[in-house]
């Protein structure tokens, strides 16, 4: 088992925000990288916080990463928006182009928002709160264009990424109602996580480079690459399709269809449908269905094992007030691949160190 360092938060910020300065970042997309990286580990979702880092360092070294970049419109028809995200930080470009979307469904009732050619969107969760918090239900389909990572059902190697799927839904005075997985059975980054702590992947989640079952997380994470699994048969799989066809031929213009393992870039499509539930219902008669509906779903008995019910949204708000009170838990391998990562972006990795608190 490896060793793991308890950061507290305004220290975590502080080290991050000085490695992020090494991609030559404008001052608020450092600060943009850094909150969502860090709110990702916040929420539980530590495959895709901080430890991202390493591989956005060598994607800008590799040219596959263009700090400074900003979301253009490539097409506007009204409640139909075509974005191009200049292969630009993820954190800045989804933040972007939500924008865009939420202002035009707020116009319009309405939004489709078809974003190409933006580098690693990180958690899609965030958009979909982001979209929450303007009062607007929100559907994402996420296509990955990288090393192809996830079998297609009943293959025996990689042929597609982990292509998340997410949505939200608003309720005014609580908390939005958020569902973002991935079609893997775990994400990428999670088996990542498993690699860098030492331990197993679960049973029945991933293949070696020969199509056998194993739980050696390595075979997600280093050559020779094997493959994760979809969830649920054949329907993590076809969902999986959909967010391609969908995330990646409709909105982005390119799908992913190379067996080329070289590339440390990570490009995202994402097709976005924002709605304004007050211009199809009555806000409150909406509102007032819903939360019955989810008191009804919360009072079900809970099997052995658990101690309730829980609805999508509530585990990473759990997680978020824990670790913003304890601090973040990073593994050693991790912590010290960000140092690598400073190192390579010209970023003193003791000055990072000291940030953190752990010189």
């Amino acid at each position: 088992m490896n060793q793991h360092h308890t950061i507290g938060l305004a220290r975590l910020h502080a080290a991050i925000r000085l490695v992020a300065r090494g991609f030559g970042s404008s001052a608020d997309e450092v600060d943009a990288v850094a909150d969502n990286l860090i709110e990702a580990n916040l929420t539980g979702h530590d495959s895709h916080g901080i430890g991202m880092l390493p591989r956005y360092a060598d994607a800008y070294r590799e040219g596959g990463l263009r700090p400074n970049a900003h979301v253009t419109t490539v097409l506007d028809a009204g409640a139909l928006l075509r974005l191009d995200g200049g292969a630009g930080f993820g954190q800045v470009i989804g933040r972007e182009a939500m924008a865009l979307g939420i202002a035009r469904a707020r116009k319009l009732g309405s939004a489709i928002v078809a974003l190409g050619n933006s580098h690693h969107l990180g958690r899609i969760g965030a958009w979909a709160e982001q979209c929450a918090q303007a009062g607007l239900v929100s559907l994402h389909f996420v296509n990955v264009i990288s090393r192809a990572i996830v079998a297609p059902f009943a293959g025996s190697d990689a042929r597609f990424g982990t292509n998340p799927f997410c949505a939200g839904v608003p309720l005014t005075g609580r908390e939005p109602v958020i569902l973002d997985f991935a079609t893997s059975v775990l994400a990428q980054g999670k088996m990542r996580v498993a690699h860098n702590k030492g331990e197993p992947a679960p049973p029945d989640t991933l293949l070696d480079d020969r199509g056998r079952p194993t739980q050696e997380p390595k075979y997600a994470v280093v050559p020779p690459f094997g493959a994760i699994l979809a969830f649920g048969l054949h329907k993590g799989s076809g969902l999986a399709v959909l967010c391609e066809l969908l995330g990646g031929a409709l909105a982005a213009g390119a799908t992913q269809r190379t067996g080329d393992t070289s590339k440390r870039r990570v490009l995202n499509g994402m097709l976005s449908v924002l709605i304004d539930p007050a211009r199809l219902a009555e806000r409150t008669a909406f509102e007032g269905e819903t939360l019955a509906f989810l008191d009804w779903v919360r009072a079900s008995p809970p099997r052995a094992g658990f101690d309730r019910v829980c609805i999508a949204g509530e585990p990473e708000r759990e997680a978020r007030a824990q670790r913003t009170a304890r601090g973040v838990p990073v593994d050693a391998t991790t912590w010290r691949e960000i140092l690598d990562a400073a190192a390579k972006l010209g970023v003193d990795p003791r000055a990072v160190n000291a940030a953190a608190g752990l010189d």
